[in-house]
């Protein structure tokens, strides 16, 4: 069971969304929050899995609240709620380690699915959105830093591959099938991957992937 916490300061949306995830039986929607400095105190009573975080609200708003709630020990896991996909603080919260974003306007069967996805430890980002946020988030010019080569090159060959094909998008599955790995070893991977580059989400990877400009 994936405990659930919604934070969102329109009430109507925080209506939408308990109808939506409410009823599905694999998901508890534990509390609710109506801005950043609440969410703190129900996010610590609740300890949920999964948070949906609006990112624009009165106060302190989600990107404040989200590098509060991640530098904690053992955090939830963050979806980011937006209107825009290429908002800048949606971008600033992928940079501190949230686990994807979501859009209110997204089909509820979609939204259920990216809420499952995020609590297993993967992104909610499409091939296509992956590609527009690492540009926007990195500049979206000449990629090419030394830097990042560097910290790149402490990754195994193999690892590089599993690297680009999560900067691309891809979910743990997808990245099996493509390189013909168990999900296990995927999994094992991506492990490795996040110590040696000294990272703790996919998205911060995909970053480092497209900063050495191996996409």
């Amino acid at each position: 069971m994936t405990r659930l916490v919604i934070v969102d300061d329109d009430p109507m949306v925080r209506t939408g969304l308990r109808l939506i995830l409410g009823g599905e039986p694999d998901l508890d929607l534990v509390g609710e929050a109506a801005d950043g400095r609440q969410a703190m105190t129900v996010i610590r009573d609740l300890r949920p899995d999964v948070v949906l975080m609006d990112i624009r609200m009165p106060d302190q708003d989600g990107l404040i609240t989200t590098e509060l709630l991640l530098a904690q020990p053992d955090p939830p896991r963050i979806l980011v709620l937006t209107t825009f996909d290429a908002d800048d603080m949606v971008l600033r919260a992928l940079r501190l380690g949230a686990d994807g974003f979501l859009l209110k306007d997204t089909p509820p069967p979609k939204m259920i699915e990216a809420v499952r996805t995020v609590a297993k430890g993967e992104p909610v980002l499409s091939p296509s959105v992956a590609r527009q946020v690492i540009a926007a988030a990195t500049g979206g010019g000449e990629p090419q830093r030394p830097e990042a080569q560097r910290e790149l090159a402490k990754l195994t060959e193999r690892e590089q591959q599993v690297a680009i094909e999560v900067a691309q998008g891809n979910s743990n599955a997808e990245i099996a099938e493509h390189l013909y790995m168990s999900v296990a070893t995927v999994k094992a991977n991506i492990t490795r991957i996040f110590a040696k580059l000294g990272v703790d989400s996919r998205v911060q990877v995909a970053m480092k992937v497209r900063d050495a400009g191996l996409l």
